[in-house]
C-alpha cells in the first residue's frame, strides 16, 4: 500500500504520470487497436507527464521551502546563494525539511522557556533588590525625621539614632559595593592578579579576622587534621581571601552554637587543589540548593536578613571562582551541616 505520509516529489510525479498515461494509452488502443502505437503513446505520455509534474512540483516545493527557511533563519539570500541552493546544493527532501522545522520549533520552544525563566528571575531580582534597598533607606528616613521632629533635644536619643543611621548607611554602602563587585566580575572587567601563595597561611589570616564573630557563638575555627601541610596555589590571593571570608562568615552565621567550622584542603592531582569549608549548623533544604548562589536568594528571608549581609556573598564567591575557570559546589543536609567547595590551580612554576 502506498505510504502517502513520506512520499517524495519523484514518487508523487511517477504515480501521477502513471495514472495519466494508462488511460491515455488505453484510449489510443481503443481508437487504433495497434499495440506498438499504444506502447509508444504510453511511454511518451508517461515521460512527458513525469517530467512536467516533477518540474512543477520541485519548483513549487523549492519556493515554499525557501520561504520556510527565510522564516526560520530570517535571512535574505543573495543571487549567488539562490543559484547555489537551486542548482548545486542537493535539494532537501520533504522529510529533511520537516526535521529542520521540528528542530527549529524545539529550539524556539527552549528559547521561549529560557526567556520566561529569565523574565521571572529578573522580576524576582528587582523585587529583592528593591526590598534590600528600601529596608535601610526607610530606617534612615525614620531616624532623620524623628531627629528633625525634636529628638535632637534628647542627647542620649540623638546619639542612638545617629549611630543606627550610620549602621544603615554602612549597610547601603556594602550593598552597593557588592553589586559593583559582582557586575565587574560578570562583565569580565575585574582583572585577576594571580600569584603563588600558601593556602594554609591565607586560611589562618581569614580565621584571625573572624575570631570575634566566631567567639560570640562559641564556634571553633580550624583546619582539618591531615590538611595542615602547606599547599601552594596559583590564584588571585585577595579574591580568594574574599571567597574564604564570605564562606567562613556564612558558616559561622548559620552554624550551631559551640559548633565547628572546618576548612580542608586536598591535592586532587598534580595541577589542582580542592578546598572545602564545612559547618555543623542548620543545613539547607534540598529544594534550595540549586538556587543558593543566586543574587539575593535566601532560604529563610526573615532569619537571613536578621543575620545581616547583602545577600550577594555566595553569588560573589561563585563568580570569583568562575573567573578562575573553575566552579563552586556544595552539599548540605538539614540539621547536619553544609559544605562549600571549589578547586584552584596548584603552584605555577
Amino acid at each position: 500500500m502506498l505510504d502517502t505520509k513520506n512520499i517524495s516529489p519523484q514518487q508523487l510525479a511517477g504515480y501521477t504520470a502513471l495514472l495519466i498515461s494508462l488511460p491515455v494509452a488505453g484510449l489510443v488502443f481503443f481508437i487504433e487497436p495497434v499495440w506498438w502505437i499504444s506502447i509508444v503513446s504510453f511511454i511518451v505520455v508517461l515521460t512527458g507527464s513525469y517530467l512536467l509534474i516533477l518540474y512543477t512540483l520541485q519548483r513549487f516545493i523549492y519556493r515554499k521551502i525557501k520561504l520556510i527557511y527565510k522564516f526560520i533563519y530570517q535571512t535574505k539570500a543573495s543571487k549567488r546563494e539562490e543559484f547555489y541552493y537551486k542548482n548545486i546544493l542537493p535539494p532537501k527532501s520533504i522529510e529533511e525539511v520537516s526535521q529542520d522545522v521540528e528542530q527549529w520549533a524545539e529550539q524556539q520552544k527552549k528559547e521561549i522557556e529560557v526567556l520566561k525563566a529569565n523574565e521571572a528571575y529578573r522580576k524576582e531580582f528587582l523585587q529583592n533588590l528593591s526590598h534590600e534597598l528600601k529596608t535601610p533607606i526607610f530606617a534612615i528616613q525614620g531616624y532623620v525625621e524623628t531627629l528633625l521632629g525634636g529628638a535632637m533635644e534628647n542627647h542620649e536619643l540623638e546619639t542612638k539614632f545617629l549611630h543606627n543611621t550610620s549602621k544603615n548607611v554602612s549597610r547601603l554602602v556594602n550593598l552597593l559595593n557588592d553589586l559593583d563587585e559582582i557586575t565587574k566580575l560578570e562583565s569580565g572587567e575585574q582583572v585577576l592578579n594571580k600569584v603563588n601563595f600558601i593556602l594554609q597561611e591565607l586560611i589562618k589570616e581569614v580565621f584571625d579576622s573572624l575570631t570575634v564573630l566566631a567567639a560570640k557563638k562559641g564556634i571553633k575555627l580550624s583546619i582539618k587534621k591531615g590538611c595542615e601541610t602547606p599547599l601552594t596555589v596559583y590564584a588571585d590571593k585577595e579574591k580568594i581571601r574574599q571567597v574564604l571570608i564570605n564562606l567562613t562568615d556564612n558558616a559561622i552565621k548559620y552554624g550551631k552554637n559551640n559548633g565547628n567550622v572546618i576548612v580542608s584542603a586536598y591535592i586532587t592531582d598534580e595541577k589542582h587543589v580542592l578546598i572545602e569549608i564545612s559547618d555543623d549548623g542548620i543545613g539547607i533544604a534540598e529544594e534550595h540548593i540549586p538556587r543558593i548562589s543566586e543574587r539575593f536568594y535566601r532560604t529563610d528571608a526573615a532569619r537571613s536578613r536578621k543575620e545581616g549581609g547583602s545577600g550577594l556573598g555566595l553569588a560573589i564567591c561563585k563568580h570569583i571562582i568562575e573567573a578562575h575557570g573553575k566552579s563552586m559546589h556544595m552539599r548540605s543536609k538539614l540539621n547536619v551541616g553544609t559544605t562549600f567547595g571549589f578547586i584552584l590551580q596548584s603552584r605555577n612554576e
